[in-house]
């Protein structure tokens, strides 16, 4: 009887490990996809900024550099809500992912 019940509790245990490593790499996978994310928008907006700085320095007058500003403003704005919404969407997608395992185990024990 004893080993029988040793036995579940291992299984158990193992089963347990297995769900919680599915859920830490999903969870891992997600973080590295936000981290990409953010890099590739770090870049952009660095590039963007430079190449800004470089139109008003050229512009010919006060109103065309105030114009290349303000388009810069609309864009960089955009660019801004286009990719929070993106990384809100990637942090749901962490917690989908990393909840299924345990979900199939609470599906399992019914």
């Amino acid at each position: 009887m004893t080993t029988n019940t040793f036995e579940d509790a291992q299984k158990y245990g193992r089963e347990n490990m297995d769900l919680a490593l599915k859920s830490f790499g999903a969870v891992s996978k997600g973080l590295q996809a936000i981290a990409v994310e953010v890099a590739d928008y770090s870049k952009k907006a660095f590039e963007d900024g430079t190449a800004l700085v470089e139109k008003i320095a050229s512009a010919k007058s006060v109103d065309k550099a105030f114009e290349v500003q303000s388009q810069f403003v609309r864009s960089s704005y955009e660019t801004y809500l286009a990719r929070a919404t993106k990384i809100g969407e990637l942090y749901a997608d962490i917690a989908k992912e990393s909840y299924k395992p345990i979900e199939t185990a609470f599906t399992k024990a019914k």
